[in-house]
């Protein structure tokens, strides 16, 4: 699939799918969407000092990067595994401008090593933080009370409805340990009675800007 770069309202930079009609991140700013939905209602509510981590859409990298700078200060010790069935490549990310984005420089200077980190291998981006990336399709994720938290950041339902049904939060469900979290952008009705028919306790929370409302669903 063919895919453009665009800016979002807070500077940031995203990617836009013709054929899908979709934006990588959210236009009303990608940055700001990343640190209020992933690592606020996410990352900042799991309370260990050891936390795995599983992302569905690792597209550009950019939930990983909010991370990163969330924990110079957090200091937590972080397992992160990134699943994307269709990897972005290393000439798009270069086009996305990360060194205009309000992160640290150490977190910058890491991007690189993210993207250039062979799939499928575990590697020590930082002394805290490991990361595993996975290309495949959500569908066939099969762990088992193995993550803490979920980042659901999969393409909107109206582009992709496949990636948001029951059969896909089932597996969500087993992936988590109990008390686990997933959070996601989407607060759409369905999305939700599915997360629950599968056994998901729903937290509606403010969205992001430009977005009324997001979930963040618990593994009771």
């Amino acid at each position: 699939m063919k895919r453009e770069l665009r800016e979002t309202a807070d500077g940031s930079k995203t990617l836009f799918i013709e054929e899908l009609d979709e934006h990588y991140h959210s236009i009303h700013g990608a940055l700001a969407e990343s640190r209020h939905v992933f690592i606020e209602a996410g990352l900042k509510f799991i309370d260990k000092d050891e936390i795995h981590i599983l992302e569905i859409g690792f597209g550009t990298g950019l939930n990983l990067l909010t991370t990163l700078e969330a924990n110079e200060t957090l200091k937590k010790r972080i397992f992160y595994t990134g699943v994307e069935a269709y990897p972005v490549l290393t000439e798009e990310v270069n086009k996305l401008s990360y060194e205009n984005l309000d992160i640290p420089e150490l977190v910058q200077s890491l991007i690189p090593e993210i993207h250039d980190a062979l799939w499928e291998k575990n590697h020590a981006i930082t002394t805290l933080l490991s990361l595993k990336k996975e290309e495949k399709k959500f569908q066939e994720i099969r762990n088992q009370n193995e993550f803490d938290l979920i980042y659901f950041d999969a393409f909107a339902p109206s582009a992709q409805p496949e990636l948001w049904t029951e059969d896909v939060f089932k597996n969500m469900f087993k992936a988590l340990k109990p008390s686990g979290a997933l959070v996601t952008y989407c607060a759409k009705g369905q999305v939700k009675r599915n997360m629950k028919a599968v056994g998901f306790e729903i937290e509606r929370l403010p969205g992001p800007p430009g977005k009324r409302e997001m979930t963040r669903a618990i593994k009771a």
